[in-house]
């Protein structure tokens, strides 16, 4: 655990898969085609304090849906791409333009189609209930599943691994 907390103090910019990690990688289609998906807010909680704490925060998806524009702009995620087929590129593009090094970026995942991604950061993560071929080329897995706390988790060790965990308890004990 050691390596990763020193990996996680190097994070500055932490970038999120949508489905089976901010969600448990189901889809609620309507009759009309609307879609419907399942956030935890302790998910969502865990984004909001890294963002307070001043670390860059960004997803990557490669669906297009309203329902995570409009959950991610209720959490103040500024950056988010969607429609992203090739997630490598993705996250170049988004590098580039905040100007971050990929060393000081985490890419969480759960399929195949984030491991171009996860095999250009810093800290890759997979989440518990991630492809296992995912898994192998993380540098951290979670205990918790996608949509289910995986992304407080990683909040909280990026927090912790900055020491900036307490002062984020603390914003909520006053």
């Amino acid at each position: 655990m050691d390596e990763i907390l020193k990996k996680a103090a190097r994070i500055r910019l932490a970038v999120f898969d949508v489905d089976g990690v901010m969600t448990d990688g189901g889809l609620i289609l309507g009759n009309n085609g609307e879609e419907h998906k399942i956030f935890h807010v302790h998910d969502g909680l865990g984004l909001v304090m890294l963002k307070k704490s001043g670390f860059q925060v960004a997803v990557i998806s490669a669906r297009s849906s309203r329902v995570v524009s409009d959950r991610m702009a209720a959490l103040g995620i500024e950056y988010v791409q969607q429609g992203q087929d090739d997630k490598g590129e993705a996250l170049l593009s988004l590098t580039k333009s905040l100007n971050m090094d990929l060393a000081d970026t985490l890419y969480a995942g759960d399929d195949l189609i984030d491991l171009p991604a996860m095999t250009r950061v810093g800290l890759a993560v997979a989440v518990a209930d991630a492809h296992p071929l995912v898994k192998e080329h993380a540098h951290w897995i979670t205990n918790r599943p996608g949509g289910r706390g995986a992304a407080r988790e990683i909040s909280e060790l990026l927090l912790k691994a900055t020491g900036k965990l307490d002062q984020a308890y603390a914003d909520y004990l006053r």
